[in-house]
């Protein structure tokens, strides 16, 4: 083997080592990124801790969830539009998201959030053939008892 030859071998195998570094760190960093987005799709925590501040939210007609989150994000509420819309798809509150005016609160979780904003407690409130004021009453009267007997 004459010198170019080994020099062209020896090249050869540097570049494929580099490539190969160059590939495994960037799996490495996309299975990160992704590790954290999937984790803070069910454990992102709230904007502010302890009573927060609200925020009056106008959701008009036709908005889908991409629209809701990006709302959200402007107000305040959330810190990134498209985890909401990831959130919003897997959670029980998936296209169940009503136009109007919603007063939302920056400790809330993007669940809590859904919550407020969705069919599904009309849908509750229908099964018991309870209106939602009737719902809310009786939540009320169950923590003033709560709260009575010292619990």
């Amino acid at each position: 083997m004459n010198g170019k030859q080994m020099a062209g071998t020896i090249l050869g195998t540097v570049v494929k080592i580099v490539i190969a570094v160059v590939i495994v760190f960037y799996v490495y960093k996309a299975s990160a990124v992704a590790y954290d987005y999937g984790y803070r799709i069910f454990g992102e925590k709230p904007i502010t801790s302890g009573e927060g501040r609200t925020v009056s939210v106008v959701i008009p007609e036709e908005a889908d969830a991409k629209k809701v989150g990006e709302i959200l994000e402007m107000k305040g509420l959330i810190r990134d539009a498209k985890l909401f819309q990831l959130q919003e798809f897997v959670s029980d509150y998936h296209d169940c998201i009503l136009p109007g005016e919603y007063e939302l609160n920056t400790s809330m979780t993007a669940e809590e959030m859904l919550e407020v904003m969705s069919t599904k407690q009309e849908k509750d409130a229908e099964e018991g053939n309870k209106s939602l004021d009737e719902m809310a009453e009786e939540s009320n009267s169950e923590e003033v008892v709560d709260s009575e007997n010292g619990e």
